[in-house]
């Protein structure tokens, strides 16, 4: 009997290509087909706060990713000559007069692909760039000098002469602590690794540390009259400290132990000090007119300052990665990089006595004119700006950055807080 054959072309057989090639491009009764694509749920990317002024335009660009592209929305209510378009994500305008705040608001992408993207955002409307308002200090020619600001939001600045520690929210309220130490007069001032902040004391030769609650403890200096002047925090989670009359540079613990390391210049007379970008401590020296770096594991190296005589003071870390100095007799401010190359600025006022300086949110150097009674800002570049103080003979001694983005400054001879809108 002869054997029939036959072919089967049932669905198993259909789906042997699909099987093959992983399903793809197949669909319902056909071995090929249009791919349909896949939608990827909304994401936005954009920051949560900005920063506007009264009376300056200022634009921010919303960002979200998605497949397809998101549709964007804001909910909120925003101030006065800004607006939000949801075609270009822009938010843009020239606050109004008046209008300084913040605005909380909601931002939202759609895209039909579940679920739609939701970010809270605060647009921060300050008041004009230069504006100044200051805070009395209640103790009377207490002589406000350092300041820095806490982990706790507020800013802490010592008072020489009334030798107190003092703490000043961003409304404006002061509270004082007097140091126990008689005649301690503190001097410098910054924040630690350890939550607390830590001071020096030129009189009384001793490192103190004040925690937010304002409970003081101190050290004395293995140096006996040493002067410490500046203090800062190094990147290994000791505090390092100058010695104005000791010419050393000190360092401590968080537990109190104290080491130090003689300057090589004699007589070099020790101000400021900062952590750099290169993870060594720079520091001025104001009698030995030199800028100087230690590492971590004490090694100095100095460098001259071209001008002579020019008294350097203030020292911080730039935006730039480089370091910036104030020269008070020299009158100009000074740029020197981690190789040890300087360059240097003539402040706009004649005999301003610029003295300290510190890195702005703004990406810009702000210094304090102690003579010319102004405050100054510095670009990386080099172009220089500067702004009156209220008070007349004010005398601004020294400047650090708030958490509220703005500049907070002691008045010497003012007796005052002072802080400028970047």
């Amino acid at each position: 009997m002869p054997t029939s054959t036959r072919s089967f072309h049932g669905p198993w057989e259909l789906l042997l290509p699909c099987l093959f090639l992983g399903f793809m491009g197949c669909s319902s009764g056909s071995s090929s087909g249009s791919t349909t694509p896949v939608g990827i749920a909304p994401v936005i990317t954009s920051a949560t706060t900005v920063r506007f002024h009264e009376g300056t335009t200022g634009t921010f660009t919303v960002t979200a990713t998605g497949t397809p592209a998101p549709t964007l929305a804001q909910s909120g209510n925003l101030p006065s000559g800004v607006t939000f378009t949801a075609a270009t994500g822009v938010l843009g305008g020239t606050p109004s007069t008046g209008s300084h705040g913040t605005y909380p608001l909601t931002l939202t992408a759609s895209n039909g692909t579940a679920p739609d993207a939701s970010k809270a955002f605060s647009l921060v409307v300050a008041q004009p760039i230069g504006t100044i308002t200051e805070f009395p200090v209640p103790t009377a020619n207490s002589l406000p000098f350092s300041i820095t600001v806490g982990s706790d939001g507020n800013l802490w600045f010592t008072d020489y002469h009334g030798n107190k520690i003092g703490k000043i929210t961003p409304t404006g309220v002061i509270t004082e602590f007097p140091v126990p130490t008689v005649g301690g007069n503190p001097f410098g001032i910054n924040a630690g690794p350890d939550g607390n902040l830590w001071f020096v004391e030129t009189g009384g030769s001793k490192v103190g540390k004040i925690t937010p609650a304002g409970v003081i403890t101190e050290f004395s200096t293995t140096t006996a009259s040493s002067g410490p002047e500046g203090i800062a925090a190094g990147p290994e989670g000791n505090l390092w400290f100058t010695e104005y009359w000791g010419n050393k540079i000190g360092k401590i613990t968080p537990a109190g132990v104290i080491t130090e390391f003689p300057v090589p210049t004699a007589g070099s007379g020790l101000d400021a000090i900062t952590v750099g970008p290169d993870g060594n401590l720079w520091f001025t020296e104001i009698d030995g007119n030199r800028i100087g770096k230690i590492t971590p594991a004490g090694v100095i190296t100095e460098y001259s300052i071209p001008t002579a005589s020019s008294l350097p003071s203030g020292i911080a870390a730039g935006p730039d990665g480089n370091l910036w100095f104030t020269e008070l007799t020299g009158n100009k401010i000074g740029k020197i990089t981690p190789a040890g190359v300087i360059t240097e600025y003539l402040v706009t006022t004649a005999n301003g006595a610029p003295n300290y300086i510190v890195n702005g949110a703004d990406g810009n150097l702000w210094f304090v004119e102690w003579a010319g009674n102004k405050i100054g800002r510095i670009t990386p570049t080099g172009t220089i700006t500067e702004f009156a103080v209220p008070t007349a003979s004010g005398d601004p001694w020294a400047i650090s950055p708030g958490l509220d983005g703005n500049l907070w400054f002691t008045e010497r001879d003012g007796n005052k807080i002072g802080v400028i809108v970047p």
